[in-house]
């Protein structure tokens, strides 16, 4: 099984601006008025900024994935800081954003961020392909625990060789150095499953009937 991972290649630049005026009324005549909403920059021992940024850009760089696992860089009227995204809030019920928190980092503290893991040969795998499995994902994305230029874009896992009835789990990803999963801290019961590959359940209830013919046969 061949797990693998890729590091930052990209770099996200986000326009801010100063924001004074701060509650629910101020906040709804940004998004209003101005097509932005506001934002905090909190944490790296520095009193939180209270910010404004563009609704559009801010949607859409979100629809590029890596945007969730990378190191961003903030630019508040020349000013700029490393972050990343830790909180987004959005409407209820409109395709509308509402609010974004971001962690300051920098390159002598950990950071925690959860890195989306890519599953691949889902369809070439012999187990899938030849013996007619189904793969189940349990997750999506896992947190790791790293310095912020050793954060992962992805984790790659590949399934070419996973068995039928196998279960991949955290403890059988491979990390790159540095790089931690956060819950594998934690002990042994915390090496939850990531995905697996079974036969459909009709196919085991046919299994089990042959099973049970051959059984009779032999009586």
């Amino acid at each position: 099984m061949n797990n693998e991972v890729q590091t930052m290649s990209q770099e996200f630049l986000i326009e801010a601006f100063p924001r004074d005026d701060q509650g629910k009324g101020a906040s709804r005549r940004l998004r209003r008025e101005e097509r932005k909403i506001p934002a905090i920059i909190y944490g790296g021992g520095k009193d939180a900024t209270p910010v404004s940024i563009w609704h559009n850009e801010l949607k859409k760089a979100l629809e590029n994935e890596a945007f969730f696992s990378h190191i961003l860089t903030i630019d508040i009227q020349g000013k700029k800081e490393s972050v990343i995204l830790k909180d987004l809030q959005r409407h209820p019920y409109k395709l509308l954003l509402t609010h974004a928190d971001f962690l300051r980092v920098d390159k002598d503290h950990e950071i925690h961020v959860n890195v989306p893991l890519h599953f691949l040969n889902e369809d070439t795998a012999p187990a899938v392909k030849l013996q007619g499995g189904i793969v189940s994902h349990t997750m999506t994305e896992v947190e790791v625990i790293c310095l912020p230029q050793n954060l992962p874009e992805f984790i790659e896992v590949d399934l070419t060789d996973v068995a039928m009835d196998q279960v991949v789990h955290l403890s059988d990803l491979k990390l790159p150095k540095g790089v931690r999963v956060a819950a594998l801290l934690q002990g042994e019961d915390h090496d939850q499953p990531v995905a697996s590959i079974h036969k459909p359940k009709g196919a085991k209830a046919d299994d089990a009937a042959d099973a049970e013919g051959e059984e009779g046969g032999e009586e």
